[in-house]
C-alpha cells in the first residue's frame, strides 16, 4: 500500500484498504508512507525485489494535481508501466470525491476492455475480486463514431449494398464478444455458482456510457487492462477511463 501521507494518516488509509480487500484473504500488507520517497526512481527502488501480488495506491501522489481531473500523476504512470503487478487505483484520500460505496466492498465489479474476446486474465481477476456472492458485469461497447466512419467509407464503394453491409457488420462486431461472454458465464457458473453474472454488448460512446453504467449499477470496482504490448502508454481506453473515473477503485492489470 503506497501513500504520500504522513504516518498516522497513512495507517488510517491502510486500514480502509485492508478492510476493502478482506475477502481476498491477503496474507500480509506492507505500507509505504510519504516520507520514504519523493520521486519515481526512489519509489521503484523501494519496490525492487518485492514482486508484490498487488500494489494499492492513488493518483497524483506528492502533487496537488489531485484537485483537478486531468492526470494520474508521474508516480502512478510509472507504476502502471514499470511493474508487472496489478495496481489497485483508489480514490484520493484527501479529495472528497469518492462515492459513498467506494470502500464498502467489491461485490459489484465491472470488467471492461477494448475487445472483450479471449481476455481470460481480465475476467479471472474480475471474478476473484467479485467473490462467490457478488455481481460481475462484463461489458463491451463498440464505438458508434468509429462504426459510422466505416459505414461512410463502405457507402463510397458502389459494388457493396450499404444497408445490407451495415446490418451484417453491426451484428458481426458484437457476435464475438457476446459468444465469449456466454462462454465465461458457463465456466464461472461452475466455480462461482452463487455469483450473479450479466453482460452488455452494444454501440455507444464508450467513456460516457461506462461512466453511466458505473453510476447506475453502483459499481464498486472497475477492472481493465493497463498495458499494451505495442506501446509504452496505457492500453487503449484505459487511460481516459482511469482519469475520468476517480470516484471508485480501479484494478489495472
Amino acid at each position: 500500500i503506497i501513500t504520500d501521507l504522513t504516518q498516522d494518516a497513512a495507517y488510517t488509509f491502510s486500514e480502509r484498504v485492508q478492510q476493502l480487500l478482506l475477502p481476498q484473504q491477503i496474507n500480509s500488507f506492507e505500507l509505504i508512507t510519504g516520507d520514504q520517497f519523493n520521486g519515481t526512481l526512489k519509489l521503484l527502488n523501494l519496490l525492487e525485489g518485492k514482486d508484490p501480488d498487488l500494489i494499492c495506491c492513488y493518483r497524483n501522489m506528492h502533487s496537488q494535481a489531485w484537485q483537478h481531473p486531468h492526470s494520474l500523476g508521474s508516480h502512478l504512470d510509472v507504476l502502471l508501466q514499470k511493474t508487472s503487478s496489478p495496481v489497485l487505483v483508489l480514490p484520493h484520500p484527501e479529495a472528497g470525491y469518492a462515492y459513498e460505496h467506494a470502500f464498502d466492498d467489491t461485490r459489484q465489479v465491472l470488467a471492461v476492455t477494448n475487445h472483450m474476446t479471449e481476455d481470460d486474465l481480465l475476467v479471472s481477476y474480475a471474478a476473484e475480486f467479485t467473490g462467490s456472492d457478488g455481481h460481475l458485469h462484463l461489458a463491451h461497447i463498440e464505438d458508434d463514431l468509429v462504426f459510422a466512419r466505416y459505414l461512410e467509407a463502405i457507402s463510397k464503394i458502389s459494388t457493396i449494398d450499404t444497408e445490407s453491409a451495415e446490418a451484417a457488420l453491426r451484428e458481426q462486431l458484437l457476435k464475438y464478444p457476446r459468444e465469449y461472454m456466454d462462454s465465461c458465464k458457463s465456466v464461472l457458473s461452475i466455480n462461482f455458482p452463487d455469483m450473479d453474472i450479466d453482460s452488455i454488448t452494444t454501440y455507444g460512446h464508450r467513456l460516457r456510457d461506462y461512466q453511466a453504467y458505473v453510476d447506475d449499477r453502483q459499481i464498486n470496482l472497475l477492472v481493465m487492462r493497463g498495458k499494451d504490448e505495442d506501446q509504452l502508454a496505457m492500453h487503449g481506453l484505459s487511460y481516459p477511463l482511469a482519469v475520468e473515473l476517480r470516484q471508485i477503485p480501479l484494478l489495472v492489470i
